[in-house]
């Protein structure tokens, strides 16, 4: 049977005006997510929060509900049209003033999860429907806390990837993808180890990136959330208690996949037992690596005077340095990076731990959910934020290339071992070991070699910024992708 109740997310992104922290008590906040930093993170907020919490745990216990009246039961006659639109404005315009009414029922109840059952009792009985009044009773029907809560963390974090996460994800992408199409035949001078090595590109450095952080997001994109509704230990105990002759795994999977568009487990104990979790944070985590790779290569590459600053009036660098145009954005992006993955990886080790059939321990933690992607989500944007004040120093990348020419060593000696010529190697080690090469050096040690004459006009003719190989072809090949 195809859903009757609305499958729409609920409108929990439209309480972010209402939630949105003033200045004044922002100054008070221990996270800087929702101090310093809570104005770029109004997406995540609604969508994160204890407030947002309470409102997916809205819509769950309100799709069980209205599941339940199509199982024909006598006692619960299936809901009117009208019933259930009554019902379901209780998902759509959720709003702070309920989640307040909630935490004000918490304070008697001492439990959060009864609290949004009390909660939505006293909306049944107000509501004027006479249905939804005699149906009261049936709200939290069967269910343990859980079973609420662990599809109310998966619709969180499907929420959180699909609207947040992945479009940040791919707008990182994109911005590279702009700097390679600038950048694929502009020469650079490689450095491994710290020291000259054979020339690339610098698009081709922001493809390889670029192609690192595709398979990164896709990983997470193909992150399926799991969720279940079976009760107390996970073997629907009053579930059959109450209606022997429902087939409530059947059941079950239809709200979890229908109603609320996540994918079904089976086989839990009382807690869904997070394996999934723990795939999507390493997935996140994984990302946020490579961002933070991409941010202190781009570091160094301003540093070597590669990329200079677009300047904004009235920043300052530095308070005694007047000249200084300092890279923060990347160095508050790959702070944010190292914060989110500490909290990343202990989520992704803590949460498939249980004792038993349930401990508690994965409560709490799953209450930072919002401070571990929320610190991804400020990383994406100051690493964006710096992506898009980049100008590039033709002139230093000219130079650095031309105080180079110890580099064509590399293809100077493959060129003589094809030929036979002897000792190759240990020729042009002694050549430019520590020694300032160049161009009229190098052209003399390839004039005096005995190879045929093509192939030593082509090494005459040999530049160090023409010497990048395949660079250009690659980095246009990593355009071709999305």
């Amino acid at each position: 049977m195809a859903p009757t109740v609305d499958t729409k997310p609920c409108n929990i992104l439209g309480m972010k005006n209402a939630l949105a922290l003033s200045a004044e008590s922002s100054l008070f906040a221990l996270s800087p997510l929702d101090g310093r930093y809570a104005p770029k993170l109004n997406a995540l907020r609604g969508l994160l929060s204890e407030a947002g919490f309470m409102a997916y745990r809205v819509r769950v216990e309100v799709a069980w509900w209205m599941a339940l009246s199509d199982l024909g039961f006598a006692e619960l006659p299936a809901f009117s049209k009208e019933a259930r639109q009554i019902a379901q404005s209780w998902v759509e315009n959720f709003n702070a003033k309920d989640a307040t009414r909630i935490k004000a029922i918490e304070a008697t109840t001492n439990h959060d999860v009864k609290a949004v059952e009390y909660f939505l009792k006293e909306k049944a009985h107000a509501s004027g429907s006479k249905e939804l009044i005699q149906a009261a009773e049936f709200i939290h029907f069967a269910c343990t806390s859980e079973d609420i809560n662990n599809t109310s963390h998966g619709l969180m974090l499907k929420a959180s990837r699909d609207q947040v996460l992945v479009p940040t994800m791919q707008a990182l992408v994109d911005a590279l993808a702009g700097l390679v199409e600038k950048t694929a035949d502009l020469p650079m001078l490689s450095r491994t180890h710290g020291q000259t090595a054979s020339p690339t590109t610098l698009g081709k450095e922001m493809a390889n990136v670029r192609a690192r952080l595709r398979v990164a997001r896709d990983q997470l994109k193909q992150v399926k959330i799991l969720a279940k509704m079976n009760g107390a230990v996970g073997n629907y105990n009053s579930h059959l208690s109450a209606a022997p002759d429902v087939d409530w795994p059947e059941f079950s999977k239809k709200v979890v996949e229908e109603y609320l568009e996540l994918t079904f487990n089976p086989m839990t104990i009382q807690i869904e037992p997070h394996d999934y979790m723990a795939q999507y944070f390493d997935a996140v985590a994984r990302f946020n690596t490579i961002v933070l790779d991409l941010c202190r290569d781009i570091w160094g590459y301003i540093s070597l005077g590669y990329f200079k600053q677009r300047l904004k009036e009235g920043e300052v660098g530095s308070s005694t340095m007047p000249h200084k145009v300092n890279p923060i954005d990347f160095e508050n992006a790959e702070g944010n990076l190292g914060l989110a993955n500490a909290l990343l990886r202990h989520l992704s080790d803590k949460l498939p731990v249980s004792r038993w059939q349930r401990d508690l321990t994965d409560s709490t933690v799953l209450r930072n959910l919002g401070v571990a992607l929320g610190h991804s989500a400020l990383a994406y944007d100051s690493c964006l934020k710096g992506l898009g004040k980049l100008e590039i120093n033709e002139q230093r990348l000219s130079e650095d290339l031309d105080a180079a020419w110890e580099v064509l060593a590399e293809p100077i000696q493959t060129v003589m071992r094809r030929y036979g010529l002897p000792q190759p190697y240990e020729q042009l080690k002694a050549l430019t070991r520590g020694k300032g090469m160049t161009q009229d050096t190098m052209r003399a040690f390839i004039a005096g070699l005995e190879l045929p004459a093509d192939d030593k006009q082509r090494l005459l003719e040999m530049s160090p910024d023409t010497y990048i190989g395949l660079a250009v072809e690659l980095a246009n090949s990593e355009l071709e992708m999305s």
